[in-house]
């Protein structure tokens, strides 16, 4: 029994290898049996898994070894398998139409190129030595093409007309040196600046800068827009932007407004497409007439930004920067949108006579309602500034808060015509310190250059309607605002604590700002602009346009801050009550000479800034610069905080 259902016997077994059928299949099988058995640590599992890392860089080297071979084998080419290339302007044009760079390469036996440090849709920025007057230099090279040229002569054109109204220059607009021709290319030789607001932005981690460092580049941008609206000139700088303004001195806080590629004068204006999106002006957006009040908005957005270190108004494309703007400052008046071309871009009219703003299918981003994204809670005004980061330090109180909120929201208006002018903006209480927050200096006397020349002809006359003074001249020229140099009818604004213009200047020192660098603007030596009640000698009405009192006065006493009943900007604009950011970093000595991307895209479209890298400056700095103060940057970093 258990023969029949057990195994084959091994003798059995023996019989069937010797069966001549059996036999080869046993050899081939025997074959197959390596003589010697792979190591483990080379099994592909293991290379695919444990080694993967080692693997990929086998294989790079594998490819580029091969590639290398490759490329040393192919044969020279000859003048009959060569293909054709195209030579640009003798060879010193790539096809871009922009100039070859060549490092060490000496133009008109006098400008030694150093190096290309920044790049744009109009051509290019290089930095080189000057050995006739021994100085380093910025030299912008404009594309070798017809219509660059001829926007670059406008821009030649207007820094040649600001040079000659700014011969000291202390208008904080950077300084054209000369210009010359180069193998077909225009030249524009500048001075030399350090790097740019958005570099100093994004050296805090986009935490911003302090609101007494804020307060400086304020001063001295209103300053240089007040410059720009002399009536010899009355320049819109048209691309107002962080980019386009670059620092002295990377240690000083004086500053300078470069590019003037996209500007114009007023009646001159040529193109409808302008400003960099995050600071275009509702009245370009909606495609209406513009003038110098384009500048003042994009100045506002300019100064949230450097002080909260993220843009106010960061839109993605036109209709999002729109919805942005309404939602802190609510819908724009009613008749500003009868009149525009493009109000039916971005809002509906509704039946009975009231807009609303248009609803976009296609976009699922969800907006705040109109008005409801308060400035006040943007800037942190009674939770110790933004992110609460300003907590406890001084110059950061409410009531500090408050004076640049307010100054901030009669900068965004948005009625141009009621839009805050640079005048009346260095007259604010925001450039105003009273000695009780300790930031009274007496060793210096220094103030303004341009309110200097605006009251150098008389202390007691006031601002007439026209905007001029009697007695002024080319030679002592009255740099007065006046509305009339945004081309408009307009209701002046005030302060409210601001002197009668028939009252004397009080006799005392000119005040400077903490630490005595950027100095303010004093209550005194100049003629105050606007009374907060009229006085017997001139009735309320006499420097305003129009009939009936001004909507600021109140006659009965003590003035309070009415805005222009044309521009509601929703609950907050009457107020006054108790006192993740995009991050294309670069090092600062890489070129500052580029455009943000933000999500969305970055508002670059007005044009590529002229920057230049941070370890380089001018060696010519204004006498006013002085140390930076207030920037939340790492202790490594060149500006204190």
């Amino acid at each position: 029994m258990s023969s029949q259902h057990g195994h084959a016997p091994f003798s059995s077994i023996q019989s069937m290898a010797d069966h001549p059928q059996i036999l080869p299949d046993l050899s081939v099988l025997q074959r197959r049996i390596p003589l010697t058995f792979r190591d483990s640590a080379t099994a592909p599992l293991r290379k695919l898994s444990v080694d993967l890392i080692k693997t990929y860089k086998h294989i790079n080297e594998v490819y580029y070894a091969k590639k290398k071979r490759r490329a040393q084998q192919v044969p020279p080419e000859d003048s009959s398998t060569k293909k054709e290339r195209k030579v640009y302007n003798e060879g010193y044009d790539d096809d871009n139409y922009d100039y070859i760079v060549k490092s060490g390469e000496r133009w008109l036996e006098r400008y030694e190129i150093d190096s290309l440090i920044g790049k744009g849709s109009f051509g290019q920025v290089v930095k080189a030595y000057d050995h006739h007057d021994q100085e380093w230099v910025a030299i912008k090279i404009i594309k070798n093409k017809k219509a660059f040229l001829n926007q670059a002569q406008i821009e030649l054109r207007l820094l040649e007309l600001m040079n000659q109204h700014d011969t000291e220059m202390k208008y904080y607009i950077v300084h054209l040196k000369r210009h010359f021709m180069f193998r077909s290319h225009l030249c524009l030789v500048f001075e030399l600046l350090s790097y740019n607001l958005y570099d100093l932005l994004r050296n805090t981690n986009f935490r911003g800068v302090s609101l007494n460092l804020t307060r400086k580049f304020a001063q001295q941008l209103c300053t240089a827009l007040l410059f720009l609206a002399t009536p010899e000139l009355s320049i819109i700088h048209c691309d107002l932007k962080p980019e386009n303004i670059l620092l002295c001195n990377p240690k000083r806080s004086a500053i300078k407004i470069v590019d003037f590629g996209s500007s114009c004068q007023l009646g001159q204006r040529i193109y409808q497409y302008i400003q960099s999106r995050f600071y275009r002006s509702p009245e370009v957006l909606l495609g209406m007439p513009y003038d110098l009040a384009i500048d003042m908005w994009s100045l506002g957005c300019i100064l949230v930004e450097m002080h909260t270190g993220e843009p106010l108004f960061s839109g993605s494309n036109e209709a999002d920067q729109m919805n942005r703007i309404v939602e802190v400052l609510g819908l724009p008046p009613p008749h500003m949108l009868e009149q525009a071309p493009k109000a039916r871009k971005y809002f509906d009219k509704l039946p009975e006579g009231g807009w609303t703003l248009k609803k976009n299918k296609e976009v699922k981003k969800e907006y705040k309602v109109p008005g409801t994204r308060r400035l006040h809670e943007v800037l942190g005004v009674e939770s110790g500034g933004p992110g609460g980061r300003r907590a406890g330090e001084q110059g950061h109180s409410p009531s500090d808060y408050l004076k640049f909120k307010d100054l901030v929201l009669r900068m965004l208006d948005y009625e141009p015509r009621s839009r805050i002018t640079p005048f009346y903006a260095l007259q604010h209480n925001f450039f105003k310190k009273t000695s009780d927050e300790g930031t009274n200096t007496s060793n210096s006397n220094s103030t303004s250059p341009a309110m200097e020349h605006s009251h150098s002809t008389s202390t007691t006359s006031s601002v007439s309607s026209s905007g001029g003074s009697s007695g002024s001249s080319n030679d002592n020229r009255s740099y007065r605002y006046s509305n009339r140099y945004y081309a408009s009818t307009v209701a002046a604004h005030a302060d409210c604590e601001m002197q009668s213009p028939q009252a004397p200047p009080q006799q005392q020192q000119p005040r400077l700002w903490a630490g005595g660098d950027v100095p303010a603007l004093p209550n005194d030596g100049y003629p105050p602009i606007l009374p907060h009640k009229p006085t017997p000698s001139q009735p309320a009405t006499s420097h305003f346009h129009g009939a009936g009192p001004h909507p600021l006065f109140q006659p009965a006493g003590r003035a309070h801050y009415h805005r222009p009943p044309v521009s509601p900007h929703g609950p907050e604009c009457m107020e006054l009550g108790p006192g993740p950011r995009h991050l294309d970093c670069a090092p600062f000595g890489s070129s500052a000479f580029r455009t943000r991307a933000a999500v969305g895209g970055r508002a670059g479209e007005g044009g590529l800034p002229l920057a230049y890298p941070p370890h380089l400056r001018s060696r010519a700095e204004p006498e006013d610069s002085a140390p930076m103060l207030g920037v939340c940057v790492p202790q490594s970093t060149a500006a204190s905080s």
